[in-house]
């Protein structure tokens, strides 16, 4: 599905020998798939449950190895189901330029009867963020580039603004303290990007200018058909971020039947669909970092 050819003659306009170099290594979709699967194996994951503690500590082995800095961003989050105890995983590769790239998600369930695993529905962004810190270890950066693995995405009860986006709210508050929020020149959110009959509309709440070049880049590498024209608008992690004024957008494939519900499993989504995600971010991420 990748279209080499295209890429490379894209990158070498921008005369970015050394991204042609890295993205020749590409974004693998069945290694995406496989850091999927390990994250569901875990089973349901709802905050404050020893296997979302243990799917937290497979994260943070495994950005372990690609190298990131790692911090753990824990807190206690006041919950309709009282006081839940959460935990943000963090990696970074550090740059120079003194700007910084975030590409985030989240790795919780939805605390749902049954044995909800959320093939899709979490673990997807859990694997595609994964993959993606594989394919950026080791490469120089300009500037500091974030993985953000948010925990307690999901609402306990009804979706509102104080029951729901608990791992996304809290880094933006730890990120106004630090000063790290103004320097973020573009984050983007990813969201149920694994299924296999992959439809990407326009998340239109989220920056215009980043949404753009995402979509242009989708089409360039010829996955237009992939990233559609349609719009929509999405409350999802992007938007705390949005508020507090980053160029933040969401990346999120709403139209997908097992949503919430015990058929969200593995052979729901695909390595392919995978890829062309994680190649398309891969190379939105080189674009925005060289502008």
């Amino acid at each position: 599905m990748k279209i080499f050819g295209s890429r490379v003659a894209w990158l070498a306009a921008l005369g970015l020998a050394v991204a042609v170099s890295a993205a020749a290594a590409g974004v693998s979709g069945t290694s995406a798939l496989n850091f999927t699967r390990r994250a569901v194996e875990f089973g349901p994951r709802p905050p404050g449950t020893p296997a979302n503690t243990a799917l937290q500590n497979y994260i943070i082995a495994e950005l372990k190895k690609d190298g990131c800095e790692i911090i753990e961003d824990a807190f206690v989050a006041n919950t309709p189901k009282g006081k839940v105890p959460m935990k943000n995983i963090i990696g970074k590769f550090p740059g120079k330029s003194g700007k910084a790239i975030a590409l985030t998600g989240y790795f919780d369930t939805k605390l749902l009867p049954g044995r909800f695993v959320g093939a899709d529905d979490g673990g997807s962004s859990t694997g595609i963020l994964l993959e993606l810190a594989r394919v950026f270890a080791g490469q120089p950066r300009a500037d500091d580039l974030y993985f953000v693995f948010f925990d307690g995405e999901e609402a306990f009860g009804e979706w509102s603004a104080s029951d729901s986006l608990y791992g996304s709210r809290h880094v933006v508050e730890r990120w106004t303290k630090d000063g790290t929020l103004k320097r973020i020149k573009g984050l983007i959110n990813l969201d149920m990007i694994g299924d296999k009959n992959l439809n990407i509309p326009q998340e239109t709440n989220g920056n215009a200018s980043l949404r753009r070049l995402v979509w242009s880049m989708a089409a360039t590498l010829g996955y237009k058909a992939y990233f559609t024209d349609q719009q929509i608008g999405e409350d999802d992690d992007h938007m705390p971020f949005v508020r507090a004024g980053v160029p933040a957008i969401d990346v999120i494939d709403v139209d997908y039947a097992p949503w919430h519900t015990d058929a969200d499993t593995m052979d729901k989504i695909s390595a392919q669909s995978l890829e062309i995600v994680g190649t398309v971010i891969y190379e939105s991420v080189l674009r925005l970092e060289h502008q």
